[in-house]
């Protein structure tokens, strides 16, 4: 059976030529919404997908703005909305070494280099220069670790395992 990776959720229409506004959940939105690619729509109602191709892609405030082939008014694409983007385990392509897609970092339990465990993660932002870790803690409580080279030690995402050395004032 087919492993589906969600790329992003319809909110809303934008403007009357069918472009749709997407909050995307995907960590290369420029590769994801690329003119061709084919992504697979995922309505609360519907047993099987439907199956869309990227026509154009751009960024408006926070969002991702995507037209598709052959919807190219609002009434076409009104009844998206709610909908999920996702793309098969097929589509995911070969990243560099030190970098991971978001569903194998997030769950992973995170460790100081000295043993004592910090929580795990439990999502991940993207608010600029750098991805941001939130851990949950012991607790319940919060914590967000910066994905850089001075924090983040390892990445271990066959064992779920995240070491890393916290700088000060990190961890209260």
């Amino acid at each position: 059976m087919e492993k589906w990776f969600n790329v992003g959720k319809i909110v809303n229409t934008h403007g009357i030529r069918g472009e749709v506004r997407i909050i995307s959940k995907t960590d290369f939105a420029d590769e994801r919404y690329k003119s061709g690619n084919r992504l697979y729509l995922f309505m609360p109602q519907s047993k099987s997908p439907l199956e869309l191709t990227v026509n154009s892609h751009r960024t408006h405030k926070n969002f991702d703005l995507v037209t598709f082939d052959g919807y190219n008014n609002i009434n076409q694409v009104e009844n998206m909305k709610g909908g999920i983007l996702k793309v098969p385990e097929s589509q995911l392509s070969a990243l560099d070494e030190d970098e991971f897609y978001y569903h194998e970092i997030i769950g992973c339990t995170v460790t100081t280099k000295d043993g004592e465990e910090i929580g795990k993660i439990s999502e991940i932002l993207s608010p600029g220069a750098n991805d941001v870790w939130v851990i949950k803690g012991k607790g319940g409580k919060e914590i967000l670790i910066p994905y850089i080279e001075a924090v983040v030690k390892e990445v271990n995402v066959k064992e779920k395992m995240v070491i890393i050395d916290p700088i000060e004032g990190l961890l209260s």
